[in-house]
């Protein structure tokens, strides 16, 4: 048998190959339209908290309009427990197709940390994300009841130093964004106060209104209705400027007191996600945040649109992430 005759193909295996071929340009085929038609289905939203609190405000405008630009329907699913720990879990072990994301607070950088302080594996790493739009930047709000004795920050901490431990408040869960601005407070103001915590912002800022906590640190989209119904009275906040919704609250530092935190909330896919999808939701999310009236929406909250697409959103988070982490270190084991 001839070199040649060894190499040549019987018609057999020829047709094969080609069938083999066939089926492979078809698969490619389907899997690029299918990429092409997403959305075909509804796509879950995940909160990793109960309703009330700051990220499921925010994140209801957002599915909302989400929806109208997909053309398919974007449905919260409030997954909340263990500081949001239990939510975001579950999203960055979701499969990556594109119909679960998650809206997330800070925290999402804040509980890898506190589980490796505390001895544990933790529930998901960062890297398990692609960040897709940062939506709002607040910084957290100081509150009390509206029957409360302070009626100013300074007031609130001259108490705190004349009675250790004798002021509760209330928190989304350990090392939460709500836990975590009090601790930085307790440590520049030289205070100790008795952390009490929730499942999530909503029954936080409901043990405060039943009088079961007397202080909260939250963002001002969970709180700001009943500042302005008389319900609580805002005290100072954790940021450098004002806060549009409640411009007339003074900031700790203006105070003399090195406290900021910012509790932001943004849109996550989970990293393994084809770019094809991806760039719908950024695209679909870029088009809302140029649309005023989604904006004035967003501001409705309490928490004004502060909107960074993802490329500048994953080097807002990779910065943020590192001071955070910084943080969490100084605030060592709490349990």
């Amino acid at each position: 048998m001839t070199p040649k005759q060894k190499n040549a193909l019987s018609p057999s295996m020829m047709a094969t190959r080609k069938f083999t071929s066939l089926l492979l340009a078809l698969s490619l085929a389907t899997a690029s339209q299918a990429l092409a038609q997403y959305p075909e289905r509804p796509v879950t939203m995940i909160v990793p908290f109960p309703p009330g609190g700051v990220a499921d405000t925010v994140a209801r405008p957002v599915a909302d309009a989400m929806s109208k630009a997909l053309g398919k329907s974007v449905v919260i699913e409030n997954k909340g427990g263990a500081g949001g720990a239990i939510g975001i879990g579950a999203s960055a072990h979701a499969k990556p197709d594109g119909y679960t994301i998650l809206l997330s607070l800070s925290s999402i950088s804040i509980l890898p940390e506190a589980d490796k302080i505390l001895g544990r594996t933790p529930a998901y790493r960062l890297d398990q994300f692609k960040p897709i739009a940062r939506i709002t930047a607040d910084p957290t709000v100081l509150v009390v009841r509206a029957d409360a004795p302070w009626k100013s920050a300074k007031e609130f901490i001259e108490a705190a130093r004349k009675d250790p431990k004798g002021i509760t408040y209330g928190s989304s869960g350990l090392y939460g964004t709500m836990h975590v601005p009090m601790e930085i407070l307790s440590q520049a103001a030289g205070i100790s106060l008795s952390h009490i915590p929730y499942t999530g912002a909503g029954p936080a800022v409901a043990g405060l209104l039943g009088n079961h906590v007397q202080a909260l640190a939250t963002g001002p989209a969970s709180i700001v209705q009943q500042v302005k119904a008389g319900k609580v009275r805002a005290l100072a906040h954790w940021g450098d400027k004002p806060i549009a919704s409640m411009p007339d609250v003074p900031s700790l530092k203006s105070l003399g007191h090195d406290a900021t935190f910012i509790q932001w909330s943004g849109v996550f896919v989970p990293a393994d996600t084809p770019a094809e999808v991806t760039e719908t939701l950024k695209t679909s999310l870029d088009k809302l945040a140029a649309d005023p009236a989604f904006a004035k929406t967003i501001g409705n909250t309490g928490s004004p649109l502060d909107y960074l697409p993802a490329q500048a959103f994953a080097q807002y988070w990779k910065q943020d992430a590192k001071g955070i982490a910084a943080t969490v270190q100084k605030m060592g084991k709490i349990e």
